[in-house]
């Protein structure tokens, strides 16, 4: 089972005055501290909320921190050292399982789709998932969203992860791909930025996405403890209305306009660059229309587990979603 330790802080400003949603002053708004699992241009509703003053118009001076990592993540939430977390749904269960008396709870579910992409060294235009068989991959943790999609994949093409090919995961979240150009694997799975960063080097090419050939599945959701949910509903209420504004944003403006907008979370990436990002995930209809964490969602999840073997049995969908706040932003 995981074992979690606490995260590396980095904190992100808030930009507020752009179009969508009015921002105010910090004076008087309730400080948040949301641990996010990575800081990737697939959370951009997430960032196009921040920078277009969603939070503060909710009443809500928010502090990012990247905990690196689902693990980390919910150490930091479970410790109290983050109000909300935003990792894969499957650190919930964990945590479940362990027997927490104040487990986390899912308040509201953000991407729809796997955000990873499978690169690899050479141009492979017309790649197969056979073609992977008797090769080197540079994986992810173990009990992980990003393997255990990647293995699911695997499985539904018929490849058995355990002997069809080797996947290294010996390397720490987030440093996979830098090591890659010198390591001696054929692929890699990436977020973005870095799948597109390794194409403009010339250092990898994306062969595959795994949003697409896994489907719809719930990769990542924002929890609180179940303490922090019912003494604060208004400020969980506030931060699902938040979300909410950010996925219609990103529903209706195009890639461009998204791209200028969240420009200031990523400012080592040109808005160009980021622009082409958000185009495709936005074809592999990536992020949801609204927040709400359905019951089917939940048991494709529990299915992942089960196949991934992290699951020692399933565990109840009223205890660990909660879909009320998620509701009242859509309405």
């Amino acid at each position: 089972m995981r074992h979690y330790i606490l995260p590396l802080i980095l904190c992100v400003g808030l930009t507020a005055g752009l179009a969508g949603c009015s921002g105010s002053s910090s004076s008087g708004l309730t400080p948040v501290t949301l641990n996010e699992v990575a800081h990737s241009v697939f959370y951009a509703p997430q960032y196009a909320a921040i920078e277009l003053g969603c939070f503060e118009e909710e009443g809500i001076d928010l502090k990012l921190v990247n905990g690196g990592g689902a693990d980390k993540v919910m150490t930091a939430l479970i410790s109290g050292d983050a109000d909300i977390g935003f990792m894969g749904s499957e650190a919930s269960i964990y945590i479940y399982q362990e027997g927490s008396e104040d487990y986390a709870v899912n308040f509201a579910q953000l991407t729809q789709r796997a955000g990873n992409f499978l690169v690899s060294r050479s141009p492979e235009p017309d790649f197969k998932w056979s073609d992977i068989k008797g090769k080197t991959v540079l994986g992810g943790r173990a009990g992980g969203m990003p393997e255990m999609v990647f293995e699911y994949i695997l499985k539904k093409n018929g490849i058995d992860p355990r002997t069809d090919l080797s996947i290294d995961q010996s390397i720490s979240y987030g440093l996979t791909a830098a090591a890659f150009p010198g390591s001696g694997a054929d692929y890699t799975v990436e977020f973005e930025p870095f799948a597109t960063a390794l194409e403009q080097q010339g250092q990898g090419y994306v062969a595959a996405s795994l949003g697409v050939d896994s489907g719809y599945v719930p990769y990542t959701a924002y929890s609180a403890r179940q303490s922090y949910i019912e003494e604060h509903p208004e400020i969980i209420q506030g931060f699902a209305n938040a979300i909410q504004k950010g996925l219609e944003y990103v529903a209706s403006h195009s890639a461009e306009e998204i791209a200028e907008t969240i420009h200031p979370q990523f400012p080592e990436t040109d808005v160009s660059t980021l622009a082409v990002i958000v185009d495709r995930y936005k074809k592999q209809d990536t992020w949801k229309e609204d927040a709400i964490f359905t019951e089917e969602s939940f048991d494709l999840l529990q299915n992942i587990l089960e196949e991934a073997g992290e699951l020692k049995e399933r565990v109840p969908y009223k205890d660990l979603v909660t879909t009320e706040f998620a509701e009242n932003a859509a309405r």
